[in-house]
């Protein structure tokens, strides 16, 4: 099996959430040993934010750092994990909402599209929307 970054580089369509990756230097930390659920964006997560977003949040690695971080926990948490709680602890510091009802998995008001993506250091949910903390979406 490949780490959480080569899982992500070899799906195909996580190209913007490396590129940010990267650019906050967090590559090596999810390379790392030590076990991280990640909740995924994909692309068109991505381009589905307000038109600069992306390019001012690229210019702006502090907020990127937060936002980026925001989508990894500590620990590998399964979908049989996710439907348990309520809520989950963010490398960024902050909290995020889990729900799920009706056999469907939502993280804030994102939608989980895909469960469990097994990785040697942790596991991927795949989303279909980013998830902004509270200090960077300015409420």
């Amino acid at each position: 099996m490949a780490d959480l970054v080569e899982t992500a580089v070899n799906a195909g369509n996580f190209n913007t959430l490396i590129k940010a990756i990267k650019a906050i230097n967090f590559t090596e930390t999810l390379q790392s040993p030590g076990s991280f659920t990640v909740f995924a964006p994909t692309d068109e997560a991505f381009a589905k934010l307000p038109e600069g977003t992306l390019e001012s949040l690229l210019q702006d690695i502090p907020k990127l750092k937060k936002v980026v971080t925001y989508h990894v926990v500590f620990g590998d948490v399964r979908s049989d994990d996710l439907v348990q709680i309520d809520e989950a602890q963010t490398v960024e510091g902050s909290i995020v909402a889990i729900e799920s009802a009706n056999g469907k998995i939502k993280v804030n008001d994102a939608n989980v599209l895909k469960t469990d993506i097994l990785t040697d250091n942790g596991v991927i949910h795949v989303i279909d929307a980013v998830l902004m903390p509270a200090m960077v979406a300015g409420k």
